[in-house]
């Protein structure tokens, strides 16, 4: 193992035994844990359909080309309801998980005791849930539409954004704080002047970011009801129109490219 001589220059020094039975050791549970896995998915897998499945990929493309072109006018309102609910589910999130942030972030969460523990509860309760499971669980509540694919979305983001925005408020420099509370300010003063110039780049980046994560998770709630052009990719694949499949793939390729150049834009405007 490697040592640091006093002039800089690396010297190396022979493992003691110890350490080379640990290294040992752990080289030996990595490969039985990978076997025990390897034997695991081989008991649950029919071999039959995987040594078939290169006959059925190609089969089903051969299926999806041409695209359906004239299909097109149908999907722009299913696609502006995709748009809508990354958007408006980004906003709803930025709206909690700010505050969220702020209470949560150890130099500007207040002095009472137990609520930095709670948001960071709620942080990491909404970064563990996926928002297609969010979408299934709204959609048999409020009923299928778009307002269950925005909370579900929001609800999703809400972890996402808050944890991401609580880092960036910790690592704030502390001497435009110091000058501030110096002056007399109050707390909510503090956070305005001090903090938020600081971490408004972080806030951008990390809004737009989300933003474009956003629409590629919108375009999958329609499977469950939560609107969207997930509907019309679920009422293809259900009658069996290859066709129009491919072409709801490709706008949502060019919808996904289209968000990830404007996201990639505005992060390098804000840093």
């Amino acid at each position: 193992m490697p040592v640091i001589h006093a002039n800089g220059q690396p010297l190396w020094r022979q493992r003691t035994p110890r350490a080379v039975l640990l290294a040992w050791l752990g080289w030996f549970a990595v490969v039985a844990l990978l076997a025990l896995s390897w034997q695991f998915i081989s008991e649950r897998t029919i071999w039959i359909f995987v040594t078939d499945a290169p006959r059925q990929g190609a089969d089903l493309l051969s299926r999806m080309v041409p695209p359906d072109w004239a299909y097109t006018g149908t999907l722009w309102r299913p696609l502006w309801d995709t748009l809508n609910i990354a958007t408006l589910g980004t906003l709803l999130a930025l709206v909690v998980a700010t505050p969220l942030a702020f209470l949560a972030a150890r130099n500007t969460t207040p002095a009472i005791p137990g609520l930095r523990a709670v948001a960071l509860l709620v942080i990491v309760s909404s970064r563990s849930i996926n928002s297609l499971i969010w979408a299934l669980l709204l959609v048999m509540i409020l009923g299928p539409g778009v307002l269950a694919g925005i909370i579900a979305i929001a609800l999703r983001s809400i972890g996402f954004i808050g944890k991401l925005l609580y880092e960036a408020i910790e690592e704030s420099d502390a001497k435009p704080v110091e000058a501030i509370v110096a002056t007399g300010a109050s707390p909510a003063q503090m956070r305005l002047y001090a903090i938020v110039p600081q971490i408004m780049p972080a806030f951008a980046g990390i809004s737009v970011y989300r933003w474009d994560i956003n629409i590629r998770e919108a375009t999958i709630l329609g499977l469950v009801g939560a609107g969207g052009i997930g509907l019309e990719l679920m009422a293809s694949v259900n009658v069996l129109a290859w066709g129009r499949v491919s072409m709801i793939f490709l706008l949502i390729l060019a919808t996904v490219l289209a968000s990830e150049w404007v996201s990639a834009r505005v992060r390098a405007a804000v840093t």
